[in-house]
């Protein structure tokens, strides 16, 4: 295992670090668990124990990567794997009220036959327990500050490169060493709500999801037909996801339903697509969708453009950043090509005096670097 500090520092609002970690998959949760113990003190927590038998069975037909992994942490604390009262992944709860903007743009429609997935990935500049009502505990680190990037290179399965805001099981963003790419945003802005449990449940949180894409679907029709089989739970922020494969398919994997990206370019924000299918027919916002349905009015206006370069993809999501004189910020932005299986990042530093705000330049992430 390697990690590098790749972005920002200390007095920046972001400090991003690249874990690389290879081997099998044990090896990798074990570097992963002693990652989150050292830095930030985490430890595996009490859990119910008919829930985590029925979570390790869940895991060990659909997921045993990351069951494997699982038992990489129960060494890093010198735990019995089978102990069924410990809790040995991260909680992974998105608070309600972030928003994201995402653009697919499909071969037909780039100017060099990639396929790509650019996306804004908006959070609160808060504390997690100021996003949740409270005041910030002594000390407490916004948040959204210490992303990390994380490529694994698994000896027995497939290699991938995700971003991920917290926990190290799960991921915001990613794309895997098939050239499957996928984005999470929030599904329902409006409705959302604040997490009814914190408690983890059988089956695929909402950021395990992307995870879980990347280590066992190499193309669209295995996605879909994995997440049709897949348990997935929300602790009451509904998600939805658009994935992309390197052929240049892709769809969204909305509340159980899949919406057919076809063959143009897609916009995605923080709606249902299945309620709202035409977007020259949109609503208008309110206090509460977050410019939603202004977002991706915007950016459909500018796929219009197709074809599209890398550069214009990244000035179409520049459109729709939110900036200083939000509550949020679009704390990262990323392009994930299918085709050369790379994603590129830009990280969020902070406001410039004059209003502005500062972000890295661009940082190009391969799924193989050795490769």
């Amino acid at each position: 295992m390697t990690i590098t500090q790749i972005a920002g520092g200390e007095n920046d609002f972001q400090l991003v670090r690249h874990l690389s970690v290879g081997g099998s998959q044990f090896d990798i949760g074990r570097a992963m668990a002693e990652e989150m113990r050292d830095r930030f003190g985490w430890a595996p927590q009490p859990a119910d124990r008919t829930v985590t038998r029925a979570r390790m069975a869940w895991f060990e037909r659909h997921w045993p990567q990351h069951l494997e992994r699982l038992d990489g942490v129960a060494a890093t604390f010198d735990l019995d794997p089978d102990r069924d009262d410990l809790c040995l992944d991260g909680l992974s709860v998105l608070p309600f009220g972030s928003g994201c903007s995402a653009l697919w743009c499909p071969p037909s429609a780039s100017t060099d036959g990639h396929g790509r997935i650019a996306r804004n990935y908006d959070f609160f500049t808060a504390t997690s327990s100021e996003i949740m009502g409270g005041a910030a505990l002594p000390g407490e680190l916004p948040m959204a500050s210490r992303p990390y990037v994380i490529t694994s290179t698994p000896e027995d399965g497939l290699a991938s490169t995700v971003i991920t805001m917290n926990d190290l099981d799960g991921a915001m963003d990613g794309v895997n060493e098939a050239g499957l790419a996928v984005v999470l945003l929030i599904a329902d802005v409006g409705a959302a709500a604040p997490p009814s449990s914190f408690e983890p449940q059988v089956g695929l949180s909402s950021v395990q999801l992307p995870r879980f894409v990347l280590d066992t679907c190499e193309n669209m029709e295995q996605a879909k037909q994995a997440l049709l089989l897949a348990k997935h739970y929300d602790h009451g922020t509904p998600l939805h996801y658009l994935i992309a494969d390197a052929s240049g398919k892709a769809f969204v994997w909305e509340s159980e339903h899949i919406v057919e990206a076809g063959d143009a370019p897609l916009c995605v924000t923080n709606h249902s697509l299945r309620r709202h299918p035409d977007p020259m027919a949109l609503p208008a916002d309110d206090e509460t969708t977050m410019d939603t349905f202004g977002r991706q009015r915007t950016l459909f206006e500018r796929a219009k453009d197709a074809p599209l370069s890398p550069s214009r993809l990244s000035e179409a999501l520049g459109e729709v950043a939110a900036g200083a004189d939000k509550m949020w910020r679009t704390t990262w932005t990323t392009v994930l090509d299918t085709h050369e299986r790379t994603m590129t990042a830009r990280f969020y530093l902070g406001d410039t005096p004059e209003g502005g705000t500062r972000f890295t330049g661009e940082l190009r992430l391969e799924t193989r670097p050795d490769s």
